[in-house]
This record gives C-alpha cells, structure tokens and sequence, in this order.
C-alpha cells in the first residue's frame, strides 16, 4: 500500500506499537527459551498452554501459572533474569522486523507523528532489539516492564506513554497482537490495530483494523482512522 505524502501536523497524534509480535515476531524464539527453561525445572507445559498462557503476558502471571503456584518477589526477578537472558541469546543473532516494519515507521515519521514503544517484555530485550534495528532514535518514548506497576490488559503502559508522548489518548493509535494488549489499548482509550502474527483476528478483541504485515498499512490509513473519531 502507497500513499501521497500527508501535509498536515500529526505531531499531536501518535502510534504505539507493543513489541513483541508487533516490531518482532518473537513468540518462536521466546517458547524456545521457555521451553529450555521449564525442562530445567521439571515443569510440564504444551504448545497450547503457550498459546493460551505465554504470548503477550508478563513474567508474573507466566511463572505463577506454569509453576502452579504465586512466584513473587525476589524469587520471580532471578527466574524471570534467567529465562530472558536465555531468549537474548537465542534471538540476538535472528533479530529481524515483521515484514516492512521499517518501511512504515519511516512513512509514520515523515509525516509528522510521534512513535512510542510499550512493551511488557524486560527493559534488557528491548535494548537488544533497538539496538540491531537501529530505530532508537525515530522512537519519542519507550516503556518496558520496569517502568510499570500494572500489566496488560491494564492500561497503565499506553496511558504512561501518551502522558511522555504529550498526546491525548484518544489520539493514540496502538499495534497490538494479544488479547491481553488489545484490550490494554481499549481499556486506554485508544484505536487499536490487531497484528495477526500470532492470533487470528477471532481471538482477538474487535480492533479499528487488523495486519498482518505492515505492506498492508501506511500513514495514511492511520490518519484515516484517527479522523474518524
């Protein structure tokens, strides 16, 4: 999809885009890690329960749910160190965007929006992806899991990143591709656009528009669909 460069000031309009399965489509990588990690620990899981249980969800409901027990406090930061630092090393050297990702943010950027990154993954996994990517600098906030108190499906992280952003949230659109996320976005008042790379749009709560890769979109659409509010 093309379109005619956007004269219009968008600088008071944003895009937020989760990170995992949304910059990256890092879900394979992340039930490799798991998996090695749960075989450490005995801990018994199948394709489906990372389906229904991993994907989108923060290490806190992650852990507690397959240990089947509260994993908490200091016991949660060691388990949740090692299994992170097990996917940084598996994925660091396979580090690539969803197809035409970079493309977009630069269609976004030239004409006008702000961009954000809210992601519940460690602020270390985010640092490795800007890092090979090379797109820190075209991004005006970026939250990780340290910088909240609440996880999805509470709003808190897009309600902080439109706070840093300056921007209304009713004028946020937000990449989600978890049932968690979405709902994060729309519990925050935002438009959310559902990133069907890991679920089909079935599972997902209704979204403004649904991709499943970003040929599929341009600054165009999204200033369509923030006219429409």
């Amino acid at each position: 999809m093309t379109s005619d460069h956007i004269t219009n000031d968008f600088s008071n309009k944003a895009v937020i885009f989760d990170m995992d399965g949304v910059i990256c489509h890092t879900n394979p990588y992340h039930a490799q890690a798991f998996a090695v990690f749960f075989d450490k620990y005995k801990i018994a899981y199948t394709d489906k329960e990372f389906e229904d249980h991993m994907f989108g969800k923060h290490n806190s409901y992650i852990m507690t749910h397959f240990f089947k027990r509260d994993i908490l406090g200091e016991e949660l930061t060691a388990l949740e160190f090692e299994k992170e630092a097990l996917f940084r090393e598996i994925y660091k050297s396979e580090v690539k965007t969803i197809p035409h990702y970079i493309e977009f943010l630069e269609d976004l950027k030239d004409n006008g929006f702000k961009t954000a990154v809210a992601t519940s993954a460690p602020r270390a996994n985010l640092e490795l992806i800007l890092d090979v990517l090379q797109i820190e600098d075209k991004m005006d906030s970026l939250l990780a899991s340290e910088n909240v108190s609440l996880h999805k499906p509470h709003p808190e992280v897009y309600l902080k990143s439109a706070q840093n952003l300056g921007v209304d949230p009713r004028q946020c659109v937000v990449f989600e591709d978890s049932f968690s996320g979405v709902t994060a976005g729309l519990n925050a008042g935002m438009q959310v656009v559902g990133v069907l790379s890991s679920h089909p749009k079935e599972d997902l709560p209704p979204c403004v528009a649904y991709i499943s890769d970003y040929r599929e979109i341009d600054a165009a659409t999204v200033k369509d669909i923030l006219m429409r509010i």
